[in-house]
């Protein structure tokens, strides 16, 4: 693209100069050869004029005179009548201009002057021609060379990124080069960049998400899966299989929920619900794993309250939160509920060791983690609460009490006596 800009370029370039450039040699050669006319005929009019003045005074005429009155530098024959003709300086060879004047008295006077001092003007002012000609060809090379970079490297600049982007590679660049068309081109670009990142972000967070949301309930259901392949009494079989298909339902539940925050995190589906029942669930589900562990998972605290919020997401928080304490906590772990103000809190604590000091700011933060874990649980989690309105925080570093604050039912007197069992 360079080589066509700067032969495209040049091209014009060079027929201006060859139209003008033509035109004024044409122009300037006849001015020079009309000046050096004009210059012969005056010269010639000027020594006829002094031959008369001589004449009308009785002076004498002659060829030093006339040289030393006219100061002429040309050859000059004068005639005149009754007297021999004078010569003025050395007569020219080969061709010549002329110029020719009559005086008052009849004499004569003729100028020549050789053509080859008209040849040499006209060749001196076609070298200028030529010199400037030569520098306007040189300024519009290195002005093509200079405006074929301008406009050629932003396109392979730009061909760069749109490469980039194919290969994955979505960061914007933010260059901008002058020019309104490449510019606006940019702009998209790193408009797409942008987006394009998002999506990936959004896709690869997704993925962490699944992964992790859905190793929990995965393995619960295997560990029930064991149980019902080990159980030889029906009735165990029958309720483990019924404990296989709840956790099943939120397996499927977590998918959806996966689905749908993706399409719109800020989607939320919150219910007034037993709390009771999700924590009692939690427990069922996270005891065989504690026990196996030599360890035990117990719940204190107010009872009967019914929170405002998506029992799926309260349930995969909670998991979140004992798992941590499963994996990087010790000794018994505690679930308490209770009141503050209009909000439900479920409280989860473990007699471990504890949330270093320096992660107790970022222990929420995607892949920040104190030992070596994804450190994605906590963050989803965290996302899971606010998008039903509540919120998981970091009561307390050591021992560790992690927090989920939910909104809570307020219900009317009336409702509350109609819920009481008749006598």
């Amino acid at each position: 693209m360079r080589r066509r800009l700067i032969n495209s370029t040049l091209a014009v370039v060079l027929v201006v100069i060859a139209v003008f450039g033509v035109s004024l040699v044409i122009v300037e050669t006849r001015t020079i050869s009309s000046s050096a006319q004009e210059s012969v005929d005056s010269e010639a009019l000027r020594i006829a004029s002094i031959v008369d003045s001589r004449l009308v005074g009785g002076e004498a005429v002659d060829a030093g005179v006339l040289a030393d009155l006219s100061g002429a530098k040309r050859y000059a024959l004068v005639r005149i009548p009754g007297l021999p003709p004078l010569e003025v300086g050395t007569r020219p060879s080969g061709s010549v201009i002329r110029g020719l004047a009559e005086g008052e008295r009849g004499e004569t006077v003729l100028v020549e002057e050789s053509r080859s001092v008209v040849t040499d003007e006209v060749g001196r002012t076609l070298m200028i021609i030529a010199a400037v000609a030569l520098l306007c060809v040189v300024a519009a090379v290195l002005l093509a060379v200079r405006q074929a970079n301008k406009l050629a490297s932003p396109l392979t600049d730009l061909a760069e990124t749109a490469e980039r982007l194919g290969s994955g590679d979505p960061r914007p660049r933010h260059r901008r080069y002058g020019v309104p068309e490449l510019d606006r081109v940019a702009d998209v670009l790193d408009a797409s960049a942008e987006r394009i990142a998002r999506m990936l972000t959004a896709e690869r967070r997704l993925a962490a998400d699944a992964s992790h949301q859905l190793r929990t309930p995965l393995t619960a259901l295997s560990m029930r899966l064991e149980e019902v392949a080990v159980a030889d009494d029906l009735d165990t079989v029958r309720e483990e299989a019924t404990i296989a298909l709840t956790q099943v339902e939120r397996l499927t539940d977590v998918v959806e929920r996966l689905l749908t925050n993706s399409r719109d995190p800020r989607t939320g589906s919150a219910v007034a619900f037993d709390l009771d029942e999700v924590i009692k669930q939690q427990l069922e589900e996270w005891r065989p794993a504690y026990r196996s562990a030599g360890r035990a998972i117990v719940r204190s605290g107010k009872q009967g309250m019914r929170a405002v919020g998506t029992p799926g997401a309260v349930a995969q928080v909670l998991a979140a939160l004992i798992e941590n304490s499963l994996m990087h906590g010790g000794g018994t772990v505690a679930l308490r509920t209770r009141v503050t103000g209009n909000q439900s809190v479920i409280e989860v604590t473990d007699e471990g060791p504890g949330v270093a000091a320096d992660l107790g700011a970022r222990i929420f933060e995607r892949a920040v983690s104190g030992r070596s874990s994804t450190g994605i649980g906590l963050a989803v989690a965290r996302d899971l609460a606010e998008a039903d309105g509540g919120r998981l925080e970091l009561l307390q570093q050591q021992p560790p009490v992690f927090a989920l604050f939910l909104g809570r039912e307020v219900r009317s007197r009336s409702e509350r006596e109609s819920e009481r069992p008749v006598r």
